[in-house]
């Protein structure tokens, strides 16, 4: 694995790279619209930045 795929991002960073609130980013998960975080601890809970950067581009690829 590449040092870029185990790169990990908070809900704030990408709430701030989709450009929405942080509450819309969890509502999307919960709605199954975003890829499942993970959870690194018992407060620290994660996306993998390649999950969301395949996520976009499923995203990009239906429109």
């Amino acid at each position: 694995m590449s040092k870029q795929s185990l790169r990990y991002i908070s809900d704030k960073q990408l709430s701030e790279r989709l450009e929405v609130s942080r509450q819309t980013v969890w509502r999307w998960v919960r709605e199954g619209n975003l890829p499942r975080p993970i959870k690194l601890g018992s407060n620290c809970t994660r996306w993998r930045l390649s999950d969301v950067e395949a996520w976009e581009t499923s995203k990009e690829a239906a429109a």
